[in-house]
């Protein structure tokens, strides 16, 4: 049976666990070799069974600009193309306006928006001389909604929504496409740390009556970065159950 991502060569970020970690899983599973880029070690990688040459494990602090282009050279050194990036990775907040902590809010920046448009840049270099290519952002519900007691974390996810439509229109003409998915609440590890204290009563809000599973948002990632979805981009797809944020 033929793989739909076959031959392909992937980057992802945030790889260690959650999302980035089922979309890891699936693209390899679907064919692709898998730079797999987290700050924390992927041990789960040996533990389900892996190849390590099918899903290379790397860790790095993805703002670490010098480490990443030496990834993404690398992995252009070795397969000589780069298909797919799956900008995953990313920080989030939970607090009031007054009580913003404006140094978490920096960091926040540099990672779900200052590292993704590095990494969209670089891997956008390969992509423009192959005359192809597939970049995949993740959004939120929350960046393009808003929520209460998530200004900062929704600002940054604006940026991404806002980053994402500008890369789209800039490198269409090279047929890279570039989307954006835009989750509701995802039962991640560490989403599922802070739903009783914080966000319990937001089930209610979620007419599917539970939270997104990381393997669903990983599917979406997959469809986007197939040929399956070779006449979409500039979109911010959203998967959220039809959640009122």
């Amino acid at each position: 049976m033929n793989k739909v991502l076959n031959n392909k060569v992937a980057v992802v970020t945030g790889a260690g666990a959650g999302i980035g970690k089922a979309t890891s899983k699936l693209f390899a599973n679907e064919g692709a070799a898998v730079y797999a880029l987290d700050i924390k070690g992927m041990q789960w990688i040996a533990e389900e069974g892996y190849d390590a040459n099918k899903i290379i494990p790397v860790e790095l602090d993805i703002c670490d600009f010098a480490a990443v282009k030496d990834v993404v050279m690398t992995a252009k050194k070795t397969y000589g193309h780069i298909d797919i990036l799956a900008n995953i990775a990313g920080l989030i907040s939970y607090e009031m306006m007054p009580m913003i902590d404006y140094e978490k809010f920096r960091k926040m920046l540099d990672v779900n928006v200052v590292a993704l448009i590095h990494l969209m840049s670089l891997v956008s270099r390969i992509m423009t001389r192959q005359q192809s290519g597939s970049i995949i952002n993740m959004a939120s519900m929350v960046g393009e909604k808003g929520s209460k007691g998530q200004l900062s974390y929704a600002a940054t996810k604006g940026a991404v929504i806002a980053a994402t439509k500008s890369a789209a229109k800039e490198l269409s003409e090279s047929k890279i496409r570039v989307n954006a998915i835009a989750p509701g609440m995802v039962g991640s590890e560490r989403f599922k740390a802070v739903l009783e204290e914080k966000f319990a009563q937001k089930i209610n809000d979620i007419p599917f009556g539970r939270l997104a599973e990381p393997d669903e948002v990983a599917n979406l990632c997959l469809f986007l970065a197939s040929d399956q979805s070779k006449y979409i981009t500039g979109q911010i797809i959203g998967i959220d159950g039809a959640a009122i944020i």
